[in-house]
């Protein structure tokens, strides 16, 4: 006898609970895609029996490889980003909602009406050149990455989205972008160190290594991307970048020891410190530093 829609649903949530944070939601976005039918449809034909056994196979392969520990973003293929809908692939992180302090903070620096040229230092899936792009459409924004298959899937994205005033180069960090200078450089770097304890099983197992942890005190690509900054802001410009939340003091006196100013760190939604940002004076004398809560 076939199996009705809701009760499909409760035994999926059930063998989740121990991996998700939401099960019941996770359960119906895989039998969403097992079905091939938007999520809304799975409420309006609850009571309905499911009669393609496919689907059920399908969902029932979903369920177990997501109670493994697989990020369900991977499983689908996609992640919602700034209402932005992003392919993403075990190529790049999954972009997270705390990241999206990181475009905030960006936008305050960049006018509507103003053709400024902006860097996105290891862009992975684009999300955030993407978001900015979108936000500010008279900027220019270039996005790289040391991995070539990110760069194809941020240059898939933007197509997809139909967003033209961004590109994306494949190099390290800087590299691709030799004796140039934008108005605003944001990054969220790899900043987790190699034996922090707090890293879920399934993100240090199915996530790229790369664009996670950063050496042993998770603080090495941030000493890049900062250290770099002089050279490629002009003058007046601003870094923001997206830190772990017990780095927030030791990336304010990175950027005070690269002689940026106006340095503060700004909190997420949990409170945490996670997004510090400075400018290139286009005069010296100003040092400030803080935290803006």
């Amino acid at each position: 006898m076939a199996t009705e829609i809701r009760e499909l649903v409760r035994e999926g949530a059930a063998k989740l609970a121990r991996v998700a944070d939401s099960p019941q939601l996770e359960a119906e976005l895989l039998l969403a895609r097992s079905l091939e039918v938007p999520r809304s449809a799975l409420h309006a034909r609850a009571n309905e029996p499911v009669l393609d056994c496919d689907a059920t196979d399908r969902y029932e392969a979903l369920l177990t490889r997501r109670a493994l520990g697989e990020p369900v973003a991977y499983l689908l293929g996609e992640k919602e980003f700034w209402s932005l809908p992003l392919a993403v692939t075990p190529d790049v992180l999954i972009p997270r909602p705390e990241t999206e302090l990181l475009v905030e903070r960006a936008l305050t620096h960049l006018a509507n009406d103003t053709a400024a040229r902006v860097l996105d230092l290891g862009t992975g899936s684009g999300a955030v050149a993407l978001a900015l792009a979108r936000e500010r459409k008279t900027s220019a924004v270039l996005g790289t990455d040391l991995s070539r298959a990110a760069v194809e899937l941020a240059r898939r994205n933007a197509a997809a989205l139909g967003i033209d005033n961004v590109r994306f180069r494949y190099g390290d960090w800087y590299g691709p972008v030799d004796g140039e200078r934008f108005d605003l450089i944001v990054s969220n770097p790899p900043y987790i160190a190699e034996d922090d304890p707090r890293v879920a099983s399934g993100v240090r197992r199915f996530e790229p290594h790369s664009a996670l942890f950063a050496g042993a005190d998770g603080l090495g690509a941030l000493r890049r991307v900062i250290g770099g900054a002089p050279a490629h802001l002009l003058p007046g410009g601003w870094i923001v970048v997206e830190h772990g939340d017990r780095q927030g003091s030791a990336v304010r006196g990175l950027m005070a020891d690269f002689g940026l100013a106006a340095v503060l760190t700004f909190r997420d939604l949990a409170g945490a410190e996670r997004c510090t940002e400075a400018t290139l004076p286009e005069t010296a004398g100003d040092d400030t530093a803080g935290d803006a809560g």
